[in-house]
């Protein structure tokens, strides 16, 4: 099958135990299948495969697997590295907006984790209407909090001046996690100077033209080997290959030093993206450390229909050229501009140009199109945003780093809308939470 092909053809996603390995049937319809290798439970990486007569052989499985033998060595013979065991100490949260089919997913696998952690933690950032808070009122142990504001920065940063936690988790209302998603990425805590710890986001389904095209080119997953991230290292500015808004944790007592997320970045703010990427960058910035676990998984259903994936694409260019610009004028951080135009070159104009000769393995125009407008938008989208965050009603001053919240007045249940007092000093700026008590 050619790559063309391979790029728009339905696909199956399934595990395969490599400590058992058998044929893959039951896949009549599908020409190429997407596995997921695991050795005892471990991940150990992930392979597209083609599929003839409804089957994956048994040869081709061994054939693959072969690719794995170093890493299943390491797991045999390598030191043992448990989960963390006490999650008390750990707030888990959510943010979501309009999502509620998707959310109904997300939060079984969160309401079994609800009697080991603080509190799991549903911020419901400017919703059209109450069907999410339904939802949510039918998972018992779980704790809704209304953000009338828009922006999944703010929506965050709600998150964080609600929990009780020294930790807190974040995943996205369109995942589902593993049962061991927690204790792998608590274990990463035991250096006092990690603050971050990302894991990975692998494929739900991959039934659509749009989703396969995704997965094969802006994949969460690009290695199953843990990392260890610092400033020392690489640059801030490729924050983004550190992890990704969907599967991390942070480490509150770094906050003070770190700061809060920007408002004026994120879904549902005209930067379009870029919040946690951003973040991220502060946290090497600063001297901290950023731990990516390929053991820690959440399943992600992508975009599924090519328009949806057509404007992830232009927010995705828009977002990382907007929190750069920010880097840029907030931060001085003056190695944007070295970055940012050989940047733009390597991907965005060389994407564009390779569509434009129509090669089939390349992007096809439409996306590389959106990625190159979105890119230029991005300082705009950054400029946009600060104006339209003034607008916000609570957040007082010039900063976009200035989250408060605004209590739902609307007849919410008790222990809805309340947000604790929650200060943060970063770099001689006040970040905060004001108090809706």
């Amino acid at each position: 099958m050619n790559s063309h092909v391979a790029n728009q053809t339905p696909t199956a996603v399934r595990q395969v135990e490599l400590s058992d390995l058998k044929p893959i049937a039951s896949l009549d319809g599908y020409q190429q299948a997407y596995l997921v290798f695991r050795y005892y439970g471990t991940f150990v990486g992930r392979d597209w495969v083609p599929v003839r007569d409804g089957v994956v052989e048994h040869e081709l499985l061994q054939e693959r697997a072969r690719a794995y033998a170093h890493s299943i060595w390491a797991l045999r013979f390598g030191p043992r590295v448990p989960g963390a065991s006490d999650l008390s100490n750990v707030s888990v949260i959510v943010c979501t907006r309009d999502r509620t089919a998707d959310l109904a997913k997300c939060l079984p696998g969160l309401q079994r984790l609800a009697g080991q952690v603080c509190e799991v933690i549903v911020v419901n950032s400017c919703p059209s209407d109450d069907s999410t808070q339904q939802l949510v009122a039918t998972f018992p142990g779980i704790r809704y909090i209304l953000e009338p504001r828009p922006g999944l920065g703010l929506a965050r940063n709600t998150g964080i001046g609600a929990s009780s936690g020294d930790f807190v988790a974040f995943t996205d209302d369109d995942a589902v996690i593993e049962d061991n998603w927690l204790p792998t990425l608590m274990r990463n805590f035991d250096d006092p100077m990690v603050a971050v710890s990302t894991g990975i986001a692998l494929p739900i389904e991959l039934e659509t033209k749009a989703q396969v095209w995704f997965e094969r080119t802006n994949r969460f997953v690009k290695r199953f080997e843990l990392r260890e991230y610092r400033s020392f290292y690489m640059s801030p500015l490729l924050a983004g290959t550190t992890g990704a808004g969907v599967n991390f944790a942070l480490r509150k007592s770094a906050l003070p030093d770190i700061g809060l997320f920007s408002v004026a970045l994120g879904p549902g703010t005209p930067a379009g993206t870029g919040d946690d990427h951003e973040f991220f960058y502060r946290v090497l910035d600063r001297g901290w450390k950023i731990v990516f676990d390929p053991q820690a998984v959440v399943w992600h259903k992508h975009r599924t229909d090519w328009d949806g994936l057509r404007r992830t694409i232009y927010t995705y260019g828009k977002g990382v050229y907007a929190w750069w610009t920010r880097a840029l004028l907030k931060e001085r951080e003056s190695t944007v501009l070295w970055y940012a135009p050989r940047w733009f070159i390597t991907f965005q104009v060389r994407n564009l140009v390779l569509a434009l000769l129509r090669r089939p393995s390349d992007y096809p125009l439409d996306l590389a199109w959106a990625e190159f407008r979105g890119a230029l938008a991005g300082p705009w989208g950054y400029f946009k945003a600060r104006r339209w965050q003034q607008t916000l009603p609570g957040l007082a001053g010039p900063d976009d780093l200035l989250p408060t919240f605004v209590p739902d007045t609307r007849g919410s249940e008790e222990g809805e809308g309340t947000v604790p007092a929650f200060t943060v000093e970063s770099k001689g700026t006040l970040y905060g939470s004001q108090s809706a008590a």
